[in-house]
């Protein structure tokens, strides 16, 4: 059945209640429902999950949701839920009966929208049951899809087959068949658009570009010339900021705790959020912050993502991530109220010899990379040519992470999700390393906002850009 303009908006004012959508959702959920491919980028708090959740609800059949989070999953789900809409989630944590009554759900065809990770998709009690050919799939949608970029590579490497699912799906349903597949991201730079483009086979997206400026976050950053400088700025930083919310990033689930247990002797209301977490763990802090128990969170990349607090006063760095688009999504979790929000970032004096704490950080990613590019190299020459990912780690355990490598050099190609086939010639490719994009940032004396939108592909727009309100305007 199709939908013009009018009846979509009705559903969405019946559900959501707004009266009408932002630009550009209308667009974009109505490109979804005419079944072309889509690459979103659209800043943090723009509302790009409305843009696939209505569509689904809109259609007979499932819309598969890749999200990358456990949290993530579970703060959408239960926001439809509560809507009483048709919509379930699938990992590996959830009680085993709850797992059983989803899975009856898919084979009985009650589901709108099921959220997932990349693991649980290629999982056998899953995959078995979407590849049947009485399964209606409308949709595969990669939320959050910079993960694929960033994580897939050194930790996520499902994430690498995702480009196959659609192809692989459709050779078992009925002839004529259309899965249509989007990717969700707040931020992409023209590299990073090309690399989704490819490895998700997207097929002539519709591209909605938007500008990841955001007029209420001010951007700084402050050079400490001591590991003490850098604790004295912190504190000097939270004295400023005291009963307003907000986030303290850090790299590292041991800088984490360290952290907490300084802030926790002066009495600050806060915890340490890292992988090392259980769910309830992690689930206990969301809930803690996001109800004002705790002022701030002490945390690793992974919070936040998806976590909807409108009122985040501050974001702190206190080591830099290692990618632009990290920085980006990680600031733009504050001020989503649109007020005013402050954003700092503390670096190492550029020698290092005062401070090396970044230097050293930077040195042991690179080498985890080329160990990664090594042992990758080494499997490759004992693997067969062709064979099913199963098949090979009974052999080598760590083989999916090399896979996943080789085939972000160009060694290798996915027959199907499951089963890769070597290259017998390959351009040579360099290795991967760091970007030298985020330390340009970091150390640049233009406006901040300036450099941000030209490195996401806005050139024309940050051509004579000046924020006004970045530590750098502020400077010239």
């Amino acid at each position: 059945m199709t939908r013009n303009r009018e009846q979509i908006r009705q559903q969405f004012q019946k559900i959501w209640g707004y009266d009408d959508f932002r630009f550009p959702q209308g667009e974009i959920i109505q490109t979804l429902l005419n079944k072309r491919d889509a690459l979103v980028v659209m800043p943090t708090g723009g509302g790009k999950s409305i843009c696939f959740q209505l569509p689904a609800l809109l259609q007979d059949g499932l819309t598969l949701v890749i999200s990358p989070l456990v949290a993530l999953m579970e703060n959408q789900v239960q926001e439809l839920q509560q809507k009483k809409l048709p919509c379930a989630l699938l990992h590996n944590e959830i009680p085993r009966s709850q797992r059983q009554q989803t899975l009856k759900a898919i084979e009985q065809q009650t589901l709108r929208l099921l959220y997932l990770s990349p693991e649980t998709l290629l999982s056998s009690p899953v995959w078995d049951r979407m590849a049947q050919p009485q399964i209606k799939i409308n949709g595969l949608i990669l939320d959050e899809a910079h993960c694929l970029t960033q994580w897939g590579y050194t930790f996520r490497p499902s994430y690498c087959r995702m480009g196959m699912v659609r192809s692989t799906l459709l050779k078992n349903k009925p002839i004529g068949s259309k899965i249509v597949v989007a990717a969700f991201t707040a931020t992409a730079n023209p590299h990073t658009q090309q690399l989704l483009e490819t490895s998700l086979q997207l097929e002539n997206p519709e591209k909605f570009l938007l500008s990841p400026y955001r007029a209420n976050l001010n951007l700084q950053v402050q050079v400490c010339l001591s590991p003490r400088c850098r604790r004295h700025k912190l504190l000097h930083f939270l004295k400023k900021h005291l009963q307003q919310s907000g986030l303290i990033y850090v790299r590292s689930r041991r800088d984490s705790k360290e952290m907490f247990q300084l802030l926790q002797s002066l009495n600050y209301k806060t915890a340490a959020y890292h992988a090392g977490l259980s769910s309830s763990e992690r689930r206990s802090i969301e809930k803690q912050w996001l109800s004002n128990q705790l002022q701030f969170v002490i945390c690793t990349s992974a919070f936040g993502m998806g976590i909807n607090k409108s009122d985040v006063r501050w974001i702190l760095h206190f080591q830099a991530p290692q990618l632009l688009s990290e920085y980006i999504q990680e600031v733009g979790r504050g001020g989503r109220d649109g007020k005013f929000t402050q954003a700092l970032t503390l670096i190492s004096e550029p020698t290092g010899i005062l401070e090396p704490s970044d230097r050293q950080r930077h040195q042991f990613f690179t080498n985890q990379l080329q160990k990664q590019a090594q042992q990758a190299q080494q499997i490759l020459s004992k693997i067969p040519v062709t064979e099913k990912i199963e098949t090979v780690s009974r052999t080598f355990p760590s083989v999916e992470l090399s896979l996943a490598y080789l085939y972000q050099q160009k060694q290798l190609t996915w027959l199907d999700p499951f089963t890769y086939q070597v290259l017998s010639s390959y351009p040579q490719t360099k290795r991967l390393t760091n970007s030298t994009l985020m330390s340009t940032y970091l150390n640049t004396r233009k406006c901040r906002w300036q450099f941000l939108l030209s490195s996401f592909g806005f050139a024309k727009e940050s051509e004579y850009f000046r924020c006004g309100h970045c530590d750098n305007c502020h400077h010239t």
